[in-house]
């Protein structure tokens, strides 16, 4: 995988109601930040050296049509998220093989070997499945399970899909704290906060020093952290209009009403998003700013340094590639 190449131009600044709303993920040892134009990651290679991997963005314009239409635009957005991220985490984790195995892996990959590739291809399917795993497995799981404990205590459903809520909260609540203490998971979440930092440092208006970034926090409420909680949340409300009278039922039910819960789901959190300076609405996004204070950690300055690096980046590509852009309309006839 090689770099994209683009001329670099220096980004002009911008007011702050003329701020454009970004957002980003952590790979491993840097940030991704999604741009108009492109995406950019940043990644902190062994020899303390900031590596770029910079791609341009492929705009379809049935995709962008659907990505207007409440409910079908949060669906599309995971997917394209999805998508985005496994390529980003593929160069990640090509430059953390390299920087972990020396010169001889990676002539070794260079020669067919199947080192490097063997862990590209697993962060590679972690980025594409994972979000279909958390929502089939932490869907089906917790809803078998509760029908196992709780099922001849009581008829009610709708306290059923209650205690499957609890359930799926406490499984997800506990999967992300064991992965946490894992040096390498740590790291990323700790890049995590990095990245948040960094984004809510530009929407404060701020000039992106690492100072400056330090000072703000980890959470942020567009997180994709705050989503899962939200499908959890709107799930139980969604599951109690409908009734099922066997567990092979129940379980088909949630597949069935899988695309619905993540379709509001999103909607919620632009909501909840846009309600966080009303001090008696912002409550609503608590949940999933709870969940982050597991899924992100205190970065250092070194890590921040790698986010305000990667996010300028992708400022100057974009500021670069619109100008050219609208200088080649200009041109048109």
């Amino acid at each position: 995988m090689t770099d994209q190449v683009f001329p670099k131009r220096r980004a002009a600044s911008l007011s702050q109601n003329q701020r454009a709303i970004y957002g980003g993920q952590a790979v491993m040892e840097g940030v991704m930040f999604a741009g108009k134009t492109v995406n950019v990651t940043a990644v902190r290679r062994k020899d303390k050296q900031i590596d770029f991997y910079e791609v341009p963005r492929q705009e379809v314009a049935w995709v962008n049509k659907l990505k207007k239409i409440p409910l079908l635009r949060g669906i599309v957005g995971i997917i394209e998220s999805s998508a985005k991220g496994a390529q980003h985490l593929n160069f990640s984790a090509e430059k953390y093989a390299e920087d972990e195995t020396g010169e001889e892996a990676t002539e070794e990959k260079k020669s067919g070997g199947m080192g490097n590739l063997t862990l590209i291809l697993g962060v590679a399917v972690v980025g594409v499945i994972s979000f279909l795993f958390g929502k089939f497995v932490f869907t089906l799981v917790p809803a078998f399970i509760e029908q196992l404990l709780f099922q001849n205590l009581f008829e009610n459903q709708i306290l059923h899909n209650l205690l499957e809520g609890v359930i799926k909260i406490m499984l997800l609540i506990g999967y992300i704290y064991f992965i946490s203490l894992t040096p390498l998971i740590k790291r990323l979440f700790q890049y995590h906060g990095a990245e948040h930092k960094v984004i809510s440092a530009y929407e404060a208006g701020k000039e992106l020093t690492v100072a400056n970034v330090q000072k703000f926090n980890t959470l942020h409420y567009r997180c994709g952290s705050s989503f899962i909680v939200f499908t959890v949340i709107v799930g139980v409300i969604v599951y109690s209009f409908f009734e099922y009278d066997s567990l092979w039922e129940r379980l088909w039910l949630r597949i069935a009403l899988l695309p619905l819960v993540i379709g509001l789901s999103y909607e919620v959190l632009r909501i909840t998003n846009s309600m966080r300076d009303i001090p008696v609405l912002r409550v609503l996004g608590y949940p999933g700013l709870w969940l982050q204070k597991l899924t992100t950690k205190e970065p250092d300055d070194s890590q921040v340094e790698v986010s305000i690096a990667s996010f300028n980046r992708m400022l100057e590509l974009d500021q670069a590639l619109l100008t050219n852009v609208g200088r080649d309309s200009g041109k048109a006839v």
